[in-house]
């Protein structure tokens, strides 16, 4: 599986730059999304519990607005 770059938070800074990237999986299709982990507890005791194997990351707005664009130019 290959993972190709869609964008980034346009108001991260260096080295913390909440991504989002489109993979070529061709049984499905998925994404990879780099952000900042989910400590706050609050939050985790919302969401319930994790399997082992899963994380939760939240990331901003503007970088879900990248697959939104891919989405509509692919004509989906």
């Amino acid at each position: 599986m290959r993972a190709h770059f869609l964008g980034k938070d346009p108001d991260s800074q260096e080295g913390q730059s909440p991504t989002l990237f489109a993979t070529d999986r061709t049984d499905r299709v998925t994404y990879i999304a780099q952000g900042w982990k989910v400590t706050d507890s609050q939050a985790l005791a919302d969401v319930g519990p994790v399997p082992q194997h899963e994380t939760l990351v939240e990331i901003p707005e503007d970088v879900l607005k990248m697959y939104a664009r891919r989405y509509m130019e692919e004509g989906n």
